[in-house]
This record gives structure tokens, sequence and C-alpha cells, in this order.
């Protein structure tokens, strides 16, 4: 089982629960931080001393006040972490519920584990730690099958024109805005068919359908 874990969570009511999953699978040593900067610094001081963690356990999201921080995210936590110890084993723990967001998890940043913070969550947080710790990478089944229903590939320009029709712009707009800053296909004809294109793609009535829809799944 991993020696040494690394909680970056700065809910205290969240943190009750991993000591409990930690007790539980004789994991005595470990570390709480409320920061993600904190945590980095963690890192990087157990690994300049030769004694690294052996597990990051990480929420996404981190709640402002005022101590300024330079890494924000559970992601940008990760991302600074895995290049002071590339095999570092990490396992996000978060309410986060958004497909894309979750997929590009494991498929930007390599994760090893997904928990979802829920009524059961320390039993589901317990298994994951041990498939882990086991060379398994693990996503949670009702998960995988909403990144399966989601798996269409949205472009660059499939998410500006998205972002633009989100705020409001008509299509002739944004086909005025294409032709003035080069973006093509730019009339309005093109528009309109990739439009319709990703309504029916997704199973979008309309365009504020489509709109709530790529916000739920991550894609705004």
């Amino acid at each position: 089982m991993f020696k040494k874990a690394l909680i970056a969570e700065d809910h205290e009511i969240r943190n009750s629960g991993i000591v409990n999953t930690l007790a539980e699978l004789n994991i005595k040593n470990f570390d709480f931080v409320s920061y993600c900067d904190d945590a980095l610094k963690h890192i990087q001081t157990a690994f300049a001393e030769n004694n690294p963690y052996d597990l990051l356990i990480t929420d996404l999201s981190f709640d402002k006040d005022h101590i300024q921080q330079k890494i924000k995210s559970g992601q940008e936590l990760i991302e600074e972490a895995r290049k002071i110890q590339p095999n570092l084993k990490v396992i996000a723990f978060s309410i986060e519920k958004k497909p894309k967001i979750i997929d590009d998890l494991y498929k930007i940043y390599k994760i090893n584990g997904f928990v979802a913070k829920a009524r059961n969550d320390g039993k589901e947080l317990k298994n994951t730690i041990k498939k882990v710790f086991n060379g398994e990478t693990v996503i949670p089944q009702e998960i995988l099958n909403s990144i399966r229903n989601t798996s269409f590939e949205f472009t660059d320009y499939d998410i500006l024109l998205l972002e633009l029709l989100s705020k409001g712009w008509k299509q002739a707009e944004i086909e005025e805005h294409f032709k003035k800053n080069g973006i093509t296909p730019d009339s309005k004809s093109s528009i309109e068919k990739r439009l319709n294109d990703l309504r029916d793609s997704l199973g979008a009535k309309n365009n504020i359908e489509l709109i709530v829809m790529c916000k739920d799944i991550g894609i705004l």
C-alpha cells in the first residue's frame, strides 16, 4: 500500500472522511494542505529530501480568500507536481460532474483515478486508492458512460462559434466577425450548417438547448 500521501482539500469536513479512509488502508504517513501552493511546496521539499509522496489526492476547485495563490486549481497543481515527480500517482476528489472536464483529467493531466464527492465517497475513495496502488486507472462507470455519450469532438472553430452564440451574438454578427478576422468557413450558410450539425450530434432541439448542453458537459 502507499506509504506517504498528500491531500489538497480546503474543506475540513471532507478531511475527516479522508483520514478515516487512510486509516482503514493503514496509510499512517500523510499531510493535509488547504492551498495548492502549499501542496506544491510539500511535494518539492519531500522530493528534495529523498522522502517523496507516492500519492496525491486533490480537489479541483479551491475557495478564494485573502491569501494570494499562484496555483489556483487542482489541474494546475497536478501539472506542476508531475514536473517534479512524473510518476506520482494522482486521484482527483471533486464534486465536478461535467464529462468534458473529467475526460480532460485523464487525457491531458493523466490522473490515475477520479472519485466524485457524494454520500458514499469514503467507500469509493478506499476502493480507488487500492486499485490505483495496484496499477489500475480508475474511471467510475457513470463517468465513463457520460464521456462515451458526449464523445463528439469539438474543434476550436466550434468552441468559438458556441462561445459567441452563448454571448448573444446573432449569426450575421458572427459571420462579420469571422470575415474580419480571417476565420473560415465564414459564410452565413456555413455557420448555419455547422450549428445544425452540432445540434444533431448532441440531440439539441434549438440553439438555446445546444448552449445549455455544452455548458453542462463543460465545453463552455
